[in-house]
């Protein structure tokens, strides 16, 4: 090897690890916090049909948000519980 080509190497080597360090770290950086007043407090639960998965929703983007798409159909909305 000619020192042309441990160079090159070197240099290529620097390139691919920079690379993948940008895209391990991206994986690692918290998502961006919502701005106040965007997200509104909801107290929703739905419950799938098919399987009887239920789910809890706190605070959604809209006061009466989609239906959760679950087992390939749409999760019923369950009324509000009184404890």
């Amino acid at each position: 090897m000619t020192w042309f080509q441990v160079v090159v190497c070197v240099a290529m080597f620097v390139v691919v690890m920079r690379f993948g360090l940008k895209i391990l770290r991206s994986f690692a950086a918290p998502l961006r916090d919502p701005d106040v007043g965007e997200l509104r407090k909801v107290n929703l639960r739905y419950r799938c049909s098919v399987c009887g998965t239920e789910i809890k929703m706190y605070e959604a983007l809209a006061d009466d948000p989609e239906p959760f798409m679950h087992c390939m159909e749409q999760m019923d909305l369950l009324p509000p519980r009184l404890d």
